[in-house]
């Protein structure tokens, strides 16, 4: 009776439940299994979140403040994982000192870059102003000065009086008033300079496409000519000899008309008056090419070497009272604003007669001798080389 239980309870059992739980079992592995893949990759990222945590940690502390600003997202994020910085927690700050380290140094004073002066000034002449005094003042040439006021000086230094006004050039040159009719190669050559350095001064705003023959200047146009000269007034170049004296007839009344002949001087010079201090303006090549010998009114005035009156009287052209004397040896001396005249013309004189007498005559700021030597080689020379 057992036996037939057993056998019964065992037919009982269905196939199909059998498979249901071995299905069930291989499941239960695999998700097993799976989980377990899971938990490993889980604790792996894990484990590198850390470890990334850590080394940034580690990296701002040791960048420090080298470290770049946060943007909004990062700041966020750190906000979030409240991740805090100190000041303890950053490195001590210490100056670091070198030999070769640059520092910079203090300076109170701003200098400010030299600018060529372009335009051309007026300056009034003042009481006691020289030629060479306003020169000096505007860091120029006297003869700059005198070629730019021509007109105005009358072509002579000693015309300058209180109350003038003169034209001051922004460089050395000449200062020219353009004429309706001119060139500009013409006026290039007359005063010895290349036609481009007049179009390419800036103050003068001429175009480089400039017609050169006809420019379109205005009458009068005051036009800078860098580095240019004037030749010397045509009177001032007059020889005038014994042997043709009246070549001295432009220059005034004083001059002679006749062929004078006489004695010959030995072409040593001696001091032609009784002062002997030096005033008014130096010997100046192309300007004032002359010596000034200061004194009194009345002071004698005497012969540098024997020779022939070639001209005695007035000079037209600034010089007052005039004595010229021919030596016969290719030399002739000036002497001029003179008080008094004691010679006439054609008259023989000798080495340290008394000609004449100190003045202001002509064109004088004060009593003084203008006092000329013209050699028929070398022009007019500077007296102070041949003096004693």
């Amino acid at each position: 009776m057992a036996s037939q239980e057993s056998q019964s309870d065992l037919t009982e059992v269905d196939p199909q439940d059998v498979r249901d739980q071995s299905r069930d079992e291989g499941v239960r592995r695999v998700s097993r299994k799976v989980i377990g893949v899971i938990s490993v990759v889980v604790i792996a990222i894990v484990i590198a979140t850390l470890l990334f945590v850590i080394n940034s940690s580690t990296a701002i502390l040791a960048v420090g403040e080298s470290t770049p600003p946060l943007n909004e997202e990062q700041t966020e994020s750190v906000q979030a994982d409240q991740i805090f910085l100190e000041m303890e927690d950053l490195p001590a700050y210490s100056m670091k000192t070198s030999a070769t380290s640059i520092r910079r140094q203090s300076d109170l004073h701003t200098e400010l870059p030299n600018r060529p002066r372009l335009a051309v000034i007026k300056y009034l002449v003042q009481e006691g102003d020289s030629l060479f005094e306003i020169a000096e003042t505007f860091a120029l040439k006297p003869e700059t000065v005198l070629w730019g006021n021509w007109i105005t000086l009358d072509q002579d230094p000693h015309t300058l009086k209180p109350g003038q006004e003169l034209d001051i050039p922004p460089v050395d040159g000449v200062l020219h008033a353009w004429s309706e009719g001119e060139s500009l190669d013409a006026v290039a050559d007359f005063f010895y300079v290349d036609t481009e350095d007049i179009i390419d001064w800036p103050g003068n705003h001429i175009e480089p496409n400039i017609d050169r023959a006809t420019p379109p200047l205005e009458e009068g146009a005051l036009l800078m000519i860098p580095d240019g000269r004037r030749d010397l007034p045509s009177w001032q170049m007059v020889s005038i000899t014994r042997s043709n004296p009246a070549a001295a007839s432009i220059l005034g009344p004083g001059s002679c008309g006749s062929i004078y002949s006489g004695p010959v001087g030995a072409g040593v010079f001696e001091w032609p008056t009784s002062s002997t201090w030096l005033s008014g303006y130096p010997y100046i090549p192309g300007i004032h090419e002359a010596t000034d010998i200061g004194g009194s009114i009345g002071n004698a005035i005497y012969a540098a070497d024997t020779g022939v009156i070639v001209y005695a009287g007035w000079n037209n052209y600034g010089y007052g009272n005039v004595i010229v004397i021919d030596h016969g040896n290719g030399w002739q001396t000036l002497y001029a604003h003179l008080n008094s005249i004691y010679f006439g013309c054609g008259q023989a004189v000798f080495q340290g007669n008394k000609i004449g007498s100190m003045g202001v005559s002509g064109n004088s700021s004060g009593p003084h001798l203008h006092f000329e030597m013209r050699s028929d080689i070398w022009g007019r020379v500077n007296p102070g080389n041949y003096l004693p």
